[in-house]
């Protein structure tokens, strides 16, 4: 078992910069001022940035007048960029990691790098901020309660229609990222998937033409047939009703043979049919193989 963190710091201590930590440090998704004053000591503070594109950050620093030494870490160089920036912490260095907008390692390669330090026994902290997916989640006007954040779905038709076919009948709220020139296509597939639920779509979080839009997936399909989507996206997704999941399951009249190729005819393995099986049926997962395999 691994403890991180001085529980014995006070006040004065944890807003101090202490060589040999990385700081994760949220930055701005699109206003300029909901920066942190912590923030902002903290990158004015450390020995160097690691950053996602330090073209971008470079430019967020030089408009708070900060000027400090920059290492590109970013989804391509993650591997070998990350042990130089370890190297550098075990020396007695201190780093702050920022992303292009938002909390680093959330859907983004720094949880490779908070990985590594932590397998490594650097102390890694937070500075809270901006965070598209809980900001949308918010804003969305559907439960907050519980949720799954899922992120960008994979581009792999197969994969994409496996992830979903996994979260059909999950009651959780779901949170997706998407990229304006996929959204179409993107909830084609939803809706294919989950039927017709309460969707809000949220984007340009807190930018000039932020906009949320709630609706229905079959109303956001027929809004952007006519409207072009702009903007990089969040979509909040209701989860399914449970009391419809074990009144209307579509698989009430198949067999655990048929309900199993069914998925695997969705584009799933077997393995995850098989497993997506005994979970809809809520039945040991080696019960379902032995009939399948029988």
């Amino acid at each position: 078992m691994r403890v991180s963190g001085n529980r014995n710091a006070s006040y004065e201590d944890k807003n101090a910069i202490v060589g040999g930590t990385l700081y994760l440090v949220a930055t701005p998704i699109g206003n300029l001022s909901d920066i942190t004053e912590r923030a902002l000591k903290v990158l004015g503070g450390v020995d160097f940035v690691a950053a996602e594109d330090t073209r971008n950050t470079g430019k967020l620093l030089a408009y708070f007048g900060i000027s400090k030494p920059m290492v590109s870490y970013f989804e391509h160089n993650k591997r070998e960029r990350g042990l130089v920036i370890v190297e550098r912490l075990k020396n007695g260095e201190s780093c702050a990691l920022v992303t292009d907008a938002g909390t680093p390692a959330i859907s983004d390669p720094g949880e490779d790098l908070v990985r590594l330090c932590a397998e490594n026994d650097i102390i890694v902290t937070s500075i809270p901020g901006c965070c598209a997916c809980v900001n949308a989640l918010a804003l969305s006007a559907l439960a907050t309660g519980r949720f799954c954040f899922e992120g960008f779905l994979s581009t792999n038709k197969n994969e994409r229609n496996t992830r979903l076919n996994e979260l059909k009948n999950d009651t959780r709220t779901h949170i997706f990222y998407e990229a304006p020139h996929k959204l179409t296509k993107t909830l084609d597939d939803i809706i294919e998937i989950f039927g017709d639920r309460k969707i809000a779509l949220c984007r340009e979080l807190t930018k000039l033409n932020e906009e949320i839009i709630r609706t229905t997936l079959s109303g956001a399909i027929e809004y952007y047939r006519e409207n072009a989507p702009r903007g990089e996206y969040v979509l909040v997704i209701e989860g399914a009703d449970e009391s419809a999941i074990k009144d209307g399951a579509f698989w009430t009249n198949l067999s655990i043979l048929e309900h199993v190729e069914y998925y695997v005819a969705q584009g799933m393995k077997k393995m995850d049919a098989i497993k997506a099986v005994a979970k809809d049926r809520d039945l040991p997962k080696n019960e379902v193989y032995k009939e399948v395999n029988c």
